[in-house]
């Protein structure tokens, strides 16, 4: 009677705050293709221009920069409103999945009540990890580089307010007014204008004149005469190498994302309507990788902290065991068990400490597999909640029992055997990738071709729903 009471509680105190908090409507009528990509395309503009409207009222960046590792998959850019990009809303995102996953929230999603619960909670939670992150990282990160201590509160105002503007554009598409979802395409679109930069930046490298993009800098290498280091550019410049590789890459991943084993099934409510239920090799998508190099930054974040208040001369035993740093160098461990888990900053230093590079590819492939394995029992992808789904949609596959059990078995033949080998290709193609120093990152090039496959697939039905309305009702019913 008590978990009734205090859940019952917790739904009227959701529905109660979330009646104070602004909402985007649905269109009231349908939205064409053409008006979608218009929206989709003002989202992504606001948030491009945020991302280069730096802080007002900080004289300095960091010396740390505590995203680092994260700032891929946040979308998230330095010292501009952008600073903490999409990480309170994944952070929201990914703490709620757990709770639904886990079933410590019981919701019925086929009851449109539920889902609308389960939508306002997720948004109260993304609000509060706004004002937490956006509090936390103005005081400590940025609290002794204001030109005024005064200023602290605007400060945090302007990460706060940043992030609940991102919040609602990611709101807007994801109510209709777009295709899929704004995190998604903000990711897509930072990858994308890395790697843009990597090949035709005219900017200048840092302390030196000649082009950062691999493009202007073989124009630049040709005209003075000297093209023997567009192969191989020191640190981590792009390269004809990295053009190679970068290219392999996105060939590799186009080709695994089409891996997949198929289960055919039929609808009981609609006579001759066939289909199959595809199992694909990648079957937990990115979601691993993410989970992964989050808690990476995390450990790098903490050996950053431990190291610049009791280690900042790499002179005590014991913490140089858990990380060293380069005090002119800061964003990358020097040592200790940090520098083994962390990927070598170029591809000339993974020659140059090849015992480094193989523990990392063996460390980030066997986490990646193992958070892919709990993935799938935390967010409701096990092989019971594909086969309650399955029945849910009034479906069954042809020669089995129209029961739990009986799809449950078939389903474990497939799904944890491909968790386990999508594991290990997810987390070697990250791993090899960010050794070689690929352009955009190897996380950021995986996150960016599965993104592009969704929207692929988003494409193909929204075509369908044009042209074939009724087909697309059916397909939408199972």
């Amino acid at each position: 009677m008590s978990t009734v009471h205090n859940e019952s509680i917790i739904r009227t105190v959701i529905k109660k705050v979330s009646g104070y908090i602004p909402q985007v409507e649905k269109p009231k009528k349908k939205i064409g293709l053409n008006e979608k990509f218009i929206w989709c395309g003002i989202a992504l503009l606001a948030y491009l221009v945020m991302g280069q409207i730096p802080l007002y009222g900080i004289t300095d960046t960091p010396k740390f920069d505590f995203l680092a590792f994260a700032r891929v998959i946040f979308a998230a850019q330095q010292g501009t409103l952008l600073e903490l990009g999409i990480g309170p809303i994944v952070t929201a995102g990914l703490l709620m999945q757990l709770l639904k996953g886990s079933e410590l929230i019981k919701l019925n999603f086929k009851d449109p009540d539920d889902r609308s619960l389960f939508t306002s909670a997720t948004k109260i939670v993304t609000i509060i990890v706004i004002v937490a992150e956006g509090s936390l990282y103005g005081v400590s990160v940025y609290g002794g580089l204001l030109s005024h201590p005064s200023l602290i509160p605007v400060l945090i105002g302007q990460l706060v307010g940043a992030s609940i503007v991102v919040m609602f554009l990611d709101e807007l598409i994801q109510k209709g007014w777009g295709l899929g979802s704004g995190i998604s395409l903000f990711i897509m679109a930072g990858v994308a204008q890395g790697i843009l930069w990597s090949l035709f930046s005219p900017l200048p490298v840092p302390h030196a004149t000649e082009p950062s993009g691999i493009f202007p800098y073989i124009i630049d290498s040709a005209s003075h005469g000297d093209l023997s280091n567009v192969l191989f550019r020191s640190g981590q410049l792009p390269s004809i190498f990295g053009l190679v590789v970068t290219s392999l890459v996105l060939l590799a991943l186009v080709y695994t994302q089409g891996i997949h084993v198929d289960i055919p099934i039929v609808s009981t409510k609609y006579r001759g309507f066939t289909a199959v239920y595809p199992i694909k090799l990648l079957y937990t998508s990115n979601i691993p990788v993410i989970l992964a190099s989050a808690l990476l930054a995390n450990a790098v974040f903490m050996g950053q902290m431990l190291w610049a208040n009791y280690n900042p001369d790499n002179t005590n035993p014991l913490f140089n065991m858990i990380a060293q740093f380069d005090p002119q160098q800061s964003q990358s461990p020097t040592g200790g068990v940090l520098y083994y888990i962390t990927a070598p900053r170029s591809f000339e230093h993974s020659l140059q400490d090849p015992v480094r590079t193989v523990v990392y590819i063996v460390f980030l492939t066997g986490i990646v597999t193992v958070f892919g394995r709990l993935w799938v029992e935390l967010g409701g992808l096990s092989a019971k909640a594909a086969a309650k789904n399955l029945l849910d949609a009034d479906v069954q596959v042809p020669g089995f029992r129209r029961t739990q059990s009986s799809v449950q078995t078939l389903l474990n033949k497939y799904i944890p055997a491909v968790t386990i080998a999508g594991g290990i290709v997810i987390g070697l193609l990250a791993s090899v990738s960010n050794v070689l120093s690929v352009f955009g990152t190897g996380i950021g090039i995986l996150l960016m071709v599965d993104i592009l496959v969704n929207y692929y697939n988003l494409l193909i039905r929204e075509q369908v729903d044009i042209h074939m309305p009724k087909l697309a009702a059916l397909l939408g019913r199972t």
